[in-house]
C-alpha cells in the first residue's frame, strides 16, 4: 500500500475525473489543472503533504488530499492538532509530523485507503463488511459510515450466505421485518458509535460477530428472496408451503406471508361476484368487512368479505373453510340448524364474531359492564360466539339447495333426503342473487330438519333431545349478516353451507379411517 511521495497527487487526479465526483468538464478539450482536480476536497490538511500511518505492521503514507476526502477524521484531528501545535512553537512543519500507529488489521486498512484516494469499496461478504463497519466508526469516517449504511445486507442463513438490497425490505407489509429490527441494534444510524459505549478512551472497537442465522434453511430463504424480488416459486406441496409460511413468520415478512397462505380468488358467474376461499386460521381482523346487501324482506342483510392485508386492492365475498372435525351440526325438530365449534376453533369463530360486531358497530360483548368489570373485564370471559352479539353459543346454520354435501362418503341432496319442499325458518329469508334480487322459492336457502338418506347410519342422540348431529370433517361456509326479532342485537351472523364433508355416525367415521403405515 505504500507509495512513492512523487506519486502522491497523482493517486487523486485521476478518480476526480469521474462523474460521481461533482467536477464538471470545461467546454474546451484541455485537461483540467491539479488545482482544479482537487479542489472539491476541502482543505483540512495540506492536500500536497504527506502523512504517515502505521496499521498494525504495515506503513501506509496517504497525502493530506486523503485525508481530508473523508474528514473530520481520526487522521485529520491526529495531524492537525501536530501542524498546529508546529505552528504555535515555529517548527518546521516536516520535522514536526510523526507516524500515527493503530494496531489494527492492515489487511482492512488497505480497502479504507482506497475509499480515502476516491475509489468505491464494495464489501466482499459478511465478515469482510462487519470489519470494514467496525474500523470506519473507529476511525471516524463519515462518509464510509454513510456509504456502509446504504449497503446491502450481508449474512449467512444455515450455510448459505446472502447480500440483500435494502430496497427488497421498502414494501411496507414486509417492513419492518427481522433484519431492519434485529439488525438496528450496531446499523441503525450512520452517525452513531456503537451504542451504549462511550467514544472516549475507547482503544478499539469491541468484535462484531458476522450476522447469521444458523437455525433457518438456507434453501428456503432464497426461495423467500425470489418472491420478494417478483420471481414466482413452484409450492411442490403443502409441507413445502408449511416450511415457507414458518420462515415468513420468523422473519416478519407479513405480506409475503399473505401472498403464501392457501387461498383461491376466482368469479362466481352464478351469484356475480368475486369470492376468496379461506381457512378460518389464516383469517387476520384487519382484512374483514361487511357489504351490505339490503332485500326487500331484510333491510339488514349483507355478507360478510375479506381481502388479504398488504395484498389485496379489493374485497371478495369470503368463503370460509373451517376443517379438523370440530364443526358438529344439530337438526332440531322444529326445522333449525344449529353448529357447535370445538377447541381451538370455538374459540377463532368467536373472535371473528367480535370483529364481525365492531365492524356493524355492536359491542364486542353482550355481558353489562358493569357486571362485566365484576367478573375480571372481557378478557375473563369463555371464547364462545355466544358472547357476542352476533349468535348464541349454537351458530344458525343455513342449508343452501346449491350446497356441494358429501355425507358419509356419498352425495346428498336436499331432493335424496326428501326435503326440497320444507319452508325456510330463517326468518323469511330468501336465497340472494349476484345482483342483491330475490330467486324463486325454489331457490330459497334453507334451514332443514334431520336428512335421512341413509337411516342405518342415521344417529339420534338422546342426550341432546332427540336432535340429528352431523360431524362435518371440512366445511365452506359464506358468513351471511342477516335481521332477527327478539335477538341480542337487530342482526346476526349465520353460516351459509358451500360444501361440507359430514359424518353421520361413529361407523361412518371408522369406515374413514386408515391404518398406520398405509
Amino acid at each position: 500500500m505504500a507509495r512513492p511521495a512523487g506519486d502522491q497527487l497523482n493517486a487523486h487526479a485521476a478518480p476526480a475525473t469521474n462523474g460521481h465526483m461533482g467536477i464538471s468538464q470545461p467546454s474546451s478539450s484541455q485537461p483540467l489543472s491539479t488545482t482544479q482536480l482537487i479542489s472539491h476536497i476541502p482543505k483540512i490538511l495540506p492536500h500536497e503533504r504527506v502523512f504517515p500511518i502505521q496499521i498494525g505492521s504495515e506503513l501506509f503514507k496517504l497525502s493530506g488530499a486523503s485525508l481530508s476526502s473523508d474528514a473530520p477524521s481520526y487522521f485529520s484531528q491526529y495531524f492537525l492538532c501536530q501542524l498546529k501545535q508546529a505552528e504555535e512553537n515555529g517548527e518546521d512543519i516536516s520535522n514536526a509530523i510523526r507516524t500515527l500507529s493503530i494496531d489494527r488489521d492492515p489487511d482492512t486498512f488497505k480497502d479504507i485507503a482506497l475509499h480515502l484516494q476516491g475509489y468505491h469499496v464494495k464489501p466482499r461478504d459478511a465478515t469482510h463488511f462487519v470489519r470494514l463497519f467496525a474500523d470506519a466508526q473507529f476511525y471516524r469516517l463519515p462518509k464510509l459510515m454513510s456509504q456502509l449504511y446504504e449497503e446491502s445486507i450481508f449474512t449467512t442463513i444455515g450455510e448459505r450466505q446472502f447480500e440483500i438490497p435494502r430496497e427488497l425490505f421498502n414494501d411496507p407489509g414486509n417492513s419492518p421485518n427481522f433484519f431492519s429490527l434485529g439488525f438496528a441494534v450496531f446499523f441503525s444510524s450512520p452517525d452513531e458509535l456503537f451504542p451504549g459505549l462511550d467514544r472516549e478512551g475507547l482503544l478499539r472497537p469491541p468484535s462484531i460477530v458476522p450476522p447469521a442465522i444458523p437455525t433457518r434453511n438456507g434453501d428456503i430463504f432464497a426461495e423467500l428472496l425470489n418472491l420478494l424480488r417478483g420471481y414466482p416459486v413452484n409450492i411442490r406441496d403443502e409441507g413445502h408451503r408449511a416450511e415457507l409460511l414458518r420462515d415468513c413468520r420468523y422473519f416478519n415478512f407479513k405480506g409475503l406471508e399473505q401472498r403464501l397462505i392457501p387461498h383461491q380468488i376466482s368469479y362466481n358467474l352464478s351469484r356475480r361476484r368475486h369470492e376468496i376461499v379461506l381457512r378460518l386460521r389464516d383469517i387476520l381482523k384487519s382484512g374483514i368487512t361487511v357489504a351490505s346487501e339490503p332485500t326487500a324482506l331484510d333491510p339488514a342483510a349483507g355478507w360478510v368479505n375479506y381481502a388479504r392485508p398488504f395484498v389485496d386492492e379489493k374485497s371478495y365475498e369470503l368463503v370460509l373453510e373451517i376443517g379438523d372435525e370440530s364443526t358438529r351440526l344439530q337438526f332440531g325438530p322444529n326445522g333449525s340448524t344449529r353448529a357447535e365449534f370445538f377447541g381451538e376453533v370455538k374459540t377463532r369463530v368467536a373472535k371473528l364474531f367480535e370483529v364481525i360486531s365492531t365492524k356493524l358497530n355492536l359491542p364486542p360483548t353482550t355481558q353489562p359492564l358493569g357486571l362485566l368489570m365484576a367478573q375480571g373485564g372481557a378478557s375473563s370471559q369463555p371464547a364462545t360466539p355466544g358472547n357476542t352479539p352476533l349468535s348464541e353459543d349454537l351458530v344458525r346454520v343455513v342449508m343452501d339447495p346449491e350446497a356441494s354435501v358429501t355425507l358419509d362418503g356419498r352425495a346428498w341432496s336436499l331432493e335424496e333426503a326428501g326435503n326440497s319442499s320444507v319452508p325456510s325458518s330463517a326468518g323469511g329469508l330468501g336465497g340472494v342473487s349476484g345482483g342483491g334480487e330475490q330467486n324463486s322459492p325454489s331457490a330459497l336457502l334453507l334451514s332443514v330438519p334431520a336428512p335421512q338418506p341413509f337411516s342405518r347410519k342415521r344417529r339420534r342422540v338422546d342426550m341432546n333431545g332427540g336432535l340429528e348431529e352431523w360431524i362435518v370433517r371440512t366445511g365452506q361456509w359464506r358468513l351471511r349478516i342477516q335481521g332477527v326479532k327478539n335477538g341480542k342485537a337487530a342482526v346476526e351472523c349465520c353460516l351459509v353451507a358451500v360444501k361440507l364433508d359430514a359424518m353421520s355416525s361413529e361407523h361412518a367415521r371408522n369406515l374413514q379411517r386408515s391404518f398406520l403405515g398405509g
